[in-house]
């Protein structure tokens, strides 16, 4: 049995479906249990359980070969972000020790080495630290930025004609279908004789530029890249309604990338999407 957190969302949806097309059995963890039907439907077991209920957590771990596990993100105008990613990371930190799952695969990110200056990356490395600590074999799945994080900006810049981004780097981009794809095949492939870190970016590593190049080809009309300062992005993202807070958060993120922070620990694997075909489909 393979329990997996996030079907509400781009990954462990991917990595839910993935495993039941393949005849796996599937126990999706969902906070409400009338979003679990469509997965009972699907031949899934569902049990319900926050991710910041250590318990709860815990009973639908229990008894697994294998779990994919995450820290889900807030919302867009969410306060007091320390404190709810620790309690979350306690949690699962928790529910992990008590369960014992066989096998834990947690999506992390590209820079979760760093406990400081990386934005929400930041609060990935005391679960990373505390996965290591348990005994328990993990797989950190460590992604590079998401494709899908475009679809916000997209429209604006194809109605402009301007893309607009806090981005002065070329860096690893990769498509969340990709990622739950490859989370499902780790739990498939079993547990490590010890933890370890599996790194993953799209087919290539991408710049504002680039960026601006795919959307252009899918509108055929041109699209310009222009590079904006995180501060700027920063005023951006409380103008549209997002906390104080996330926005810089998010502007610590840009800057940590810009400086050349956000890099591998080793080589990553690369997945088959491109940022055209994923930006495509988004905007389909």
């Amino acid at each position: 049995m393979y329990a997996i957190a996030g079907v509400s969302g781009n990954t462990g949806s991917v990595v839910a479906n993935t495993l039941l097309a393949a005849g796996k059995p599937v126990r999706v963890i969902v906070r409400d249990a009338a979003k679990g039907e469509v997965w009972k439907s699907k031949g899934a077991e569902v049990a319900v359980a926050s991710l910041d209920d250590r318990a709860a957590l815990a009973a639908a771990l229990k008894g697994t070969a294998g779990a994919y596990l995450l820290i889900p993100p807030g919302g867009f105008g969410e306060t007091n972000i320390p404190a709810n990613r620790a309690k979350t990371t306690q949690a699962i930190l928790g529910a992990v020790a008590d369960a014992r799952p066989a096998h834990v695969v947690m999506l992390s990110s590209i820079g979760a080495q760093h406990a400081a200056g990386t934005g929400p990356i930041k609060h990935l490395k005391p679960l990373e630290d505390g996965l290591r600590a348990s005994g328990v074999p993990t797989t950190f799945l460590r992604a590079g930025f998401f494709m899908e994080n475009w679809a916000g900006v997209a429209p604006g810049a194809i109605q402009s004609g301007t893309l607009y981004y806090a981005l002065a780097q070329c860096i690893p981009q990769v498509a969340t279908p990709d990622i739950g794809k490859t989370a499902a095949r780790l739990l498939v492939e079993g547990a490590p004789k010890q933890s370890r870190v599996v790194n993953l970016a799209g087919p290539a590593d991408l710049d504002l530029q680039d960026t601006a190049a795919a959307l252009s080809k899918i509108v055929g009309k041109p699209i310009a890249a222009v590079t904006v300062p995180p501060s700027a992005m920063v005023e951006a993202l409380v103008g549209m309604g997002a906390s104080r807070e996330i926005a810089e958060m998010y502007g610590e993120m840009s800057e940590a990338m810009n400086a050349g922070k956000l890099v591998w620990e080793g080589e990553p694997e690369r997945g088959s999407i491109t940022l055209e075909q994923r930006l495509g489909q988004l905007l389909a």
